[in-house]
């Protein structure tokens, strides 16, 4: 059968070869399958394929008043960490018969608030927002009438349900298994000395609660800003060699930042992880391929991602409901591997 004969298969074409009624046919189509027997069902697929019938999925969501896209819109398309949360929330609406179209904010408050205005979510279903710039005062202006997921370092709006990351927890757990491994003087690469609401401030939280923790005390010299690159990473670290400031452990506040230490290190003659021992953050895949393979804060992406699709499919099932906004956050581990030292290799 060519393809142009194949468009031209209906539903009831179906229905009329394997004897049964539209209905069924449309009842087995659309996953209803607990009103058909499984004989009928198994013969009204078989036809399906005989006679290689395609459901049109853009006439489905006219009908339905949807598009059948949700909109996606990420800080920037030049970083594995968003490439992959891009490709997880694809691969989870698109077996629920979604399509994504991602979208570059460019991490500009002008951008991400711009997404969630009225005439731009008129072309989706509903949207998804990695938030990096906009704070509570500029959501609280923003009047979105489709569902909206806000995917993010902290909770900002009870206008819209938040999915974040444990950014505290992550940090506070990559900082104690170093301090365990014997480590005494521990580079918080990416942090800030103020206690902000941002990536960086939250990240510095939880190193500085490791060392409370523990009973260690902070050099303040430690805390080492970074943007969140290789390159960044690379520059920090060779800056803080040169400096001749005394370190034994890396944590990095990305597994970029992780990467390009790692190189600085190996340009330095240092040893990881027997001179100096890093931990990233992101767990992304490049961390099991660096050399030495990199320990990292894994922030349950798949979880997050699931949890993402969850809440806006529940909202685009039953728009009307007036349940609460939700707050999810699932606890961060770490994935150690062969950039930290082993209990019994101190």
């Amino acid at each position: 059968m060519t393809e142009s004969e194949r468009s031209r298969v209906t539903m009831q074409d179906v229905a009329r070869h394997a004897g049964v009624s539209s209905q069924t046919v449309s009842n087995v189509v659309n996953g209803r399958s607990a009103r058909v027997s499984e004989e009928t069902r198994d013969r009204v697929i078989a036809t399906i394929a005989e006679l290689g019938y395609r459901v049109n999925q853009q006439a489905r969501f006219l009908r339905r008043g949807r598009t059948g896209t949700v909109g996606l819109a990420i800080p920037t398309l030049d970083s594995e960490y968003y490439g992959a949360l891009a490709e997880a929330l694809n691969d989870r609406f698109a077996r629920r018969g979604l399509r994504v179209v991602v979208e570059n904010t460019g991490g500009a408050v002008r951008a991400e608030l711009e997404s969630l205005a009225s005439s731009h979510l008129d072309a989706y279903d509903g949207f998804v927002l990695a938030l990096a710039a906009g704070d509570a005062g500029d959501l609280a202006r923003i009047g979105a009438h489709k569902p909206v997921v806000l995917l993010g370092e902290r909770a900002l709006s009870s206008r819209f349900d938040h999915v974040l990351m444990d950014n505290i927890g992550g940090a506070q757990a990559a900082t104690e298994l170093l301090l365990r491994r014997g480590a005494h003087a521990i580079v918080a690469l990416g942090g800030v000395l103020d206690d902000e609401e941002s990536m960086p401030g939250l990240r510095t939280r939880g190193y500085r609660q490791a060392h409370v923790a523990m009973g260690v005390e902070i050099d303040r010299a430690l805390i080492v800003a970074s943007r969140f690159g290789i390159e960044s990473g690379y520059e920090g670290t060779r800056s803080l060699i040169s400096s001749g400031t005394p370190f034994d452990a890396i944590f990095a506040f990305t597994d970029g930042t992780a990467l390009g230490a790692l190189r600085a290190l190996a340009d330095a003659g240092l040893r990881v992880p027997e001179d100096v021992q890093v931990v990233g953050f992101d767990n992304t895949r490049a961390a099991s391929f660096s050399v030495p393979r990199l320990t990292s804060v894994e922030p349950a992406n798949d979880a997050r991602a699931e949890s993402v699709v969850e809440l806006l499919v529940g909202w685009l099932a039953d728009p009307k409901r007036t349940t609460e906004r939700r707050v999810v956050m699932h606890p961060a581990t770490v994935v150690e591997r062969e950039s930290t030292r082993r209990l019994d290799a101190r």
